[in-house]
């Protein structure tokens, strides 16, 4: 084992596809000498050129439209977002591209694209820079959307991306990349469709996914010293959501709160409330609660930036109140 820091492991996870598959390449604003916006392709240039790690114009959709092409001519792009809000300017060729071609092709064309960045809500960073996007994306057919939390899962996952035929959308929160952890010295992989079950427990079932993860676990302490035992689950696969691993739990549970950082409007916790109720109803003792960011963009202000995202002990009065419900 070794301890690796999180934008390490993306990086090291880049580096070994690299290595293992030349049509692997990266593509995007400062990707090649700068080393990226966070470091996560620093000095890889030095080893594989400036081809393969090619520095873009600041047009986003111009060189997602070129990826997109690169993928149905056998290569592997990776996309680099410097934020991923950018990518917004990019909504046409990851939409109608990247996620139809597929299809349209009759499957002629594969498309084995990553779409990666920094992404959530920082520390002031302001509305243009504190996007979260995955439900913008949820909607669109042909996308798989992953959301990492740790260095362990983001290293695992990133290479799974890489390696899967289909476009994925590879979600990092910007304020994650710091975070230490330690990784197994041989390489592995991860799945892009399972969820992870963070704290197995009996009570009920608190869904989360990126930086909330670590919110609910801050919570978890104050939770336990009431005797309530609560099952944390890490959504990780945005799309398709692992019914499977949820249903489990609901029917363990019988109550469920979503803690999410996405707008609680048309958000992730929107869907996953409405295949809950439409798939798992009769298990229900309470109304699932759903715990989301404010319906407002990202104030800069610190301190209303933090009213606007969910914080550990509004995660700990939802559970309170949650299990004072009598059955």
């Amino acid at each position: 084992m070794a301890e690796t820091i999180f934008f390490n492991a993306l990086r090291e996870a880049t580096d070994e596809e690299m290595a293992r598959d030349h049509t692997v390449l990266v593509l995007g604003e400062d990707v090649g000498h700068y080393g990226g916006s966070y470091k996560v392709t620093k000095d890889l240039y030095k080893k594989y050129g400036d081809l393969r790690l090619l520095d873009t114009p600041i047009a986003e959709n111009s060189f997602t439209g070129m990826a997109v092409g690169a993928a149905m001519t056998g290569l592997r792009p990776i996309v680099e977002g410097m934020n991923m809000g950018f990518l917004l300017l990019a909504f046409n060729q990851i939409a109608n591209n990247a996620g139809m071609l597929r299809y349209t092709s009759g499957g002629n064309f594969k498309i084995p694209l990553v779409i990666r960045g920094p992404g959530g809500v920082g520390r002031q960073l302001g509305a243009e820079h504190s996007q979260r996007l995955e439900a913008y994306f949820q909607a669109v057919p042909g996308l798989k959307i992953v959301a990492c939390s740790t260095a362990y899962n983001a290293k695992g996952l990133l290479k799974s991306a890489i390696r899967d035929e289909n476009p994925v959308l590879f979600f990092e929160h910007v304020l994650l990349y710091n975070l230490k952890e330690d990784l197994p010295e041989g390489e592995y992989w991860l799945p892009l469709d399972k969820a992870e079950i963070v704290r197995p427990g009996k009570d009920v079932t608190i869904l989360t996914y990126s930086r909330m993860r670590h919110h609910v676990l801050q919570a978890l302490k104050p939770l336990e010293e009431q005797g309530i035992d609560p099952e944390i689950i890490d959504l990780i696969s945005l799309k398709p959501l692992d019914m499977e691993t949820i249903s489990q739990s609901v029917r363990k549970t019988h109550r469920v709160v979503i803690v999410e950082e996405c707008m609680k409007t048309g958000g992730i916790g929107a869907e996953l409330t409405a295949r809950i109720n439409d798939e798992l109803f009769d298990e229900l003792d309470a109304p699932v609660i759903r715990l989301s960011s404010q319906d407002i963009p990202t104030p800069y202000n610190g301190i209303l930036e933090r009213h606007t995202i969910v914080q550990p002990q509004q995660i700990i009065t939802a559970v309170e109140n949650m299990m004072a419900l009598k059955v």
